[in-house]
């Protein structure tokens, strides 16, 4: 942690009575679905209550104003992670963004994929199911995405390198740039699954050189329902539609369509609207209090939870110390259900089983974990109520 994110650590951010839906409740479930502050929910029920319509079709004025709103989510959305509007393609969420870009993405004779251990299965699956044969890199002993070994792995054989910019399960932070660079090496291309990262810390696609970056907007703070995939304005181009319909196309005749540029040709039929308002209201809310203070605010959490943990007989923890507002643990003896539910009787929302990454499971020789994960409106109160719970499991089980 560098002096700018210690200071900001040191002044931690207060927000948690924007959230009406956690009062008198330890939320630690924030990786999986993030609650909503009340400025986004008041736009997506202004959306639905007062200025409803559909986009891009209609003439009258409703039509036209939903129109820019809606495209003003998409610059938001783009501006958030460092890209261009042109460059940022709405989705039902991450999962559809990288089965779009496996789906779509012409191999070129090259039928491999580089993923690693800690991939949620959302990573993983959209591959399998494209084709491509899946190589697994290796983690470091801490629980990062051993960058050493992929780049000895990596072949001209594979088309995209693919990793999680930060792990669902262990809060490891992934080199984005230095992995850009290795699959640049090989002339792979790099795809990042942004759900735990655009959450959590300050993205720049460009900087980091990624190809694609996929995220959702439900783990942002705002709807389901709504993800964004952005790639780089002349790859986007050059891949073809993956599902038709209404609002992508140009011409449409019985002997042939032709269809708009990206990313419009990638959305057909009518897009979630709201959602989409939804995400541009969390975006600007999270802009107000900037990611670099949301970053700081959970690894001082995630640092102080660990603490907490540690000392504890019998507890054991998972991943990085610098983990990235995530700590995945166990009770010793305890399936991780069993403390998840003794934890619920206590107030506390943690998650417990695979978290859609069973090879990492795998990896670290285990069924499942506990987890739990902190978000803006997160305190040490809930360190302390989790303790409080654990501390009740080890009584029940002895």
């Amino acid at each position: 942690m560098n002096k700018e994110t210690a200071l900001l650590a040191n002044a931690r951010l207060d927000v948690r009575d924007q959230f009406p839906a956690i009062a008198g409740w330890h939320y630690l479930d924030s990786a999986a679905t993030a609650q909503k502050p009340q400025a986004v929910i008041d736009a997506i029920t202004q959306a639905y209550s007062r200025d409803y319509a559909t986009v891009h079709r209609g003439i009258y004025e409703r039509s036209a104003t939903m129109t820019e709103s809606y495209e003003a989510a998409r610059a938001a959305a783009s501006n958030l992670i460092g890209g261009r509007p042109n460059e940022l393609v709405f989705t039902r969420g991450a999962t559809e963004a990288i089965n779009l870009v496996a789906r779509t993405l012409p191999k070129n004779g090259r039928k491999r994929v580089l993923l690693s251990h800690l991939e949620h299965h959302s990573n993983i699956v959209p591959w399998q199911l494209a084709g491509y044969e899946v190589d697994a890199v290796p983690l470091t002993p801490d629980g990062r995405i051993d960058l050493d070994a992929a780049e000895q792995m990596l072949t001209e054989e594979h088309r995209v390198v693919a990793f999680a910019h930060v792990s669902n399960v262990l809060g490891s932070i992934l080199d984005a740039k230095r992995a850009a660079e290795i699959a640049h090496s090989q002339g792979a291309l790099l795809l990042l699954d942004g759900c735990q990262a655009v959450p959590r810390l300050p993205v720049d696609v460009a900087a980091t050189g990624a190809d694609f970056y996929a995220f959702s907007a439900h783990k942002l703070y705002g709807p389901t329902g709504i993800g964004c995939l952005w790639g780089c304005a002349e790859l986007l181009q050059s891949l073809p539609p993956w599902q038709g319909g209404g609002s992508m196309i140009e011409k449409v005749t019985f002997e042939e369509t032709t269809y708009l540029d990206a990313p419009m040709r990638f959305e057909a039929g009518t897009p979630h609207i709201v959602g989409a308002v939804g995400l541009h209201a969390a975006v600007n809310w999270v802009e107000q209090l900037t990611l670099d203070a949301i970053h700081a605010h959970e690894c001082a959490l995630a640092a102080e939870c660990r603490a907490a943990l540690s000392d504890i007989p019998g507890v054991s923890i998972y991943g990085p110390e610098d983990s990235a507002g995530i700590v995945s643990f166990n009770v010793d003896g305890v399936h991780p259900h069993d403390t998840a539910t003794i934890l619920d009787d206590a107030g506390v929302a943690v998650r417990a089983g695979h978290h859609c990454a069973q090879p990492l499971m795998r990896w670290l020789g285990i069924e499942a974990t506990a987890r739990a994960s902190f978000a803006a409106h997160s305190d040490s109160s809930d360190i302390e109520a989790l303790v409080r719970g654990i501390e009740q499991v080890k009584r029940i089980f002895g």
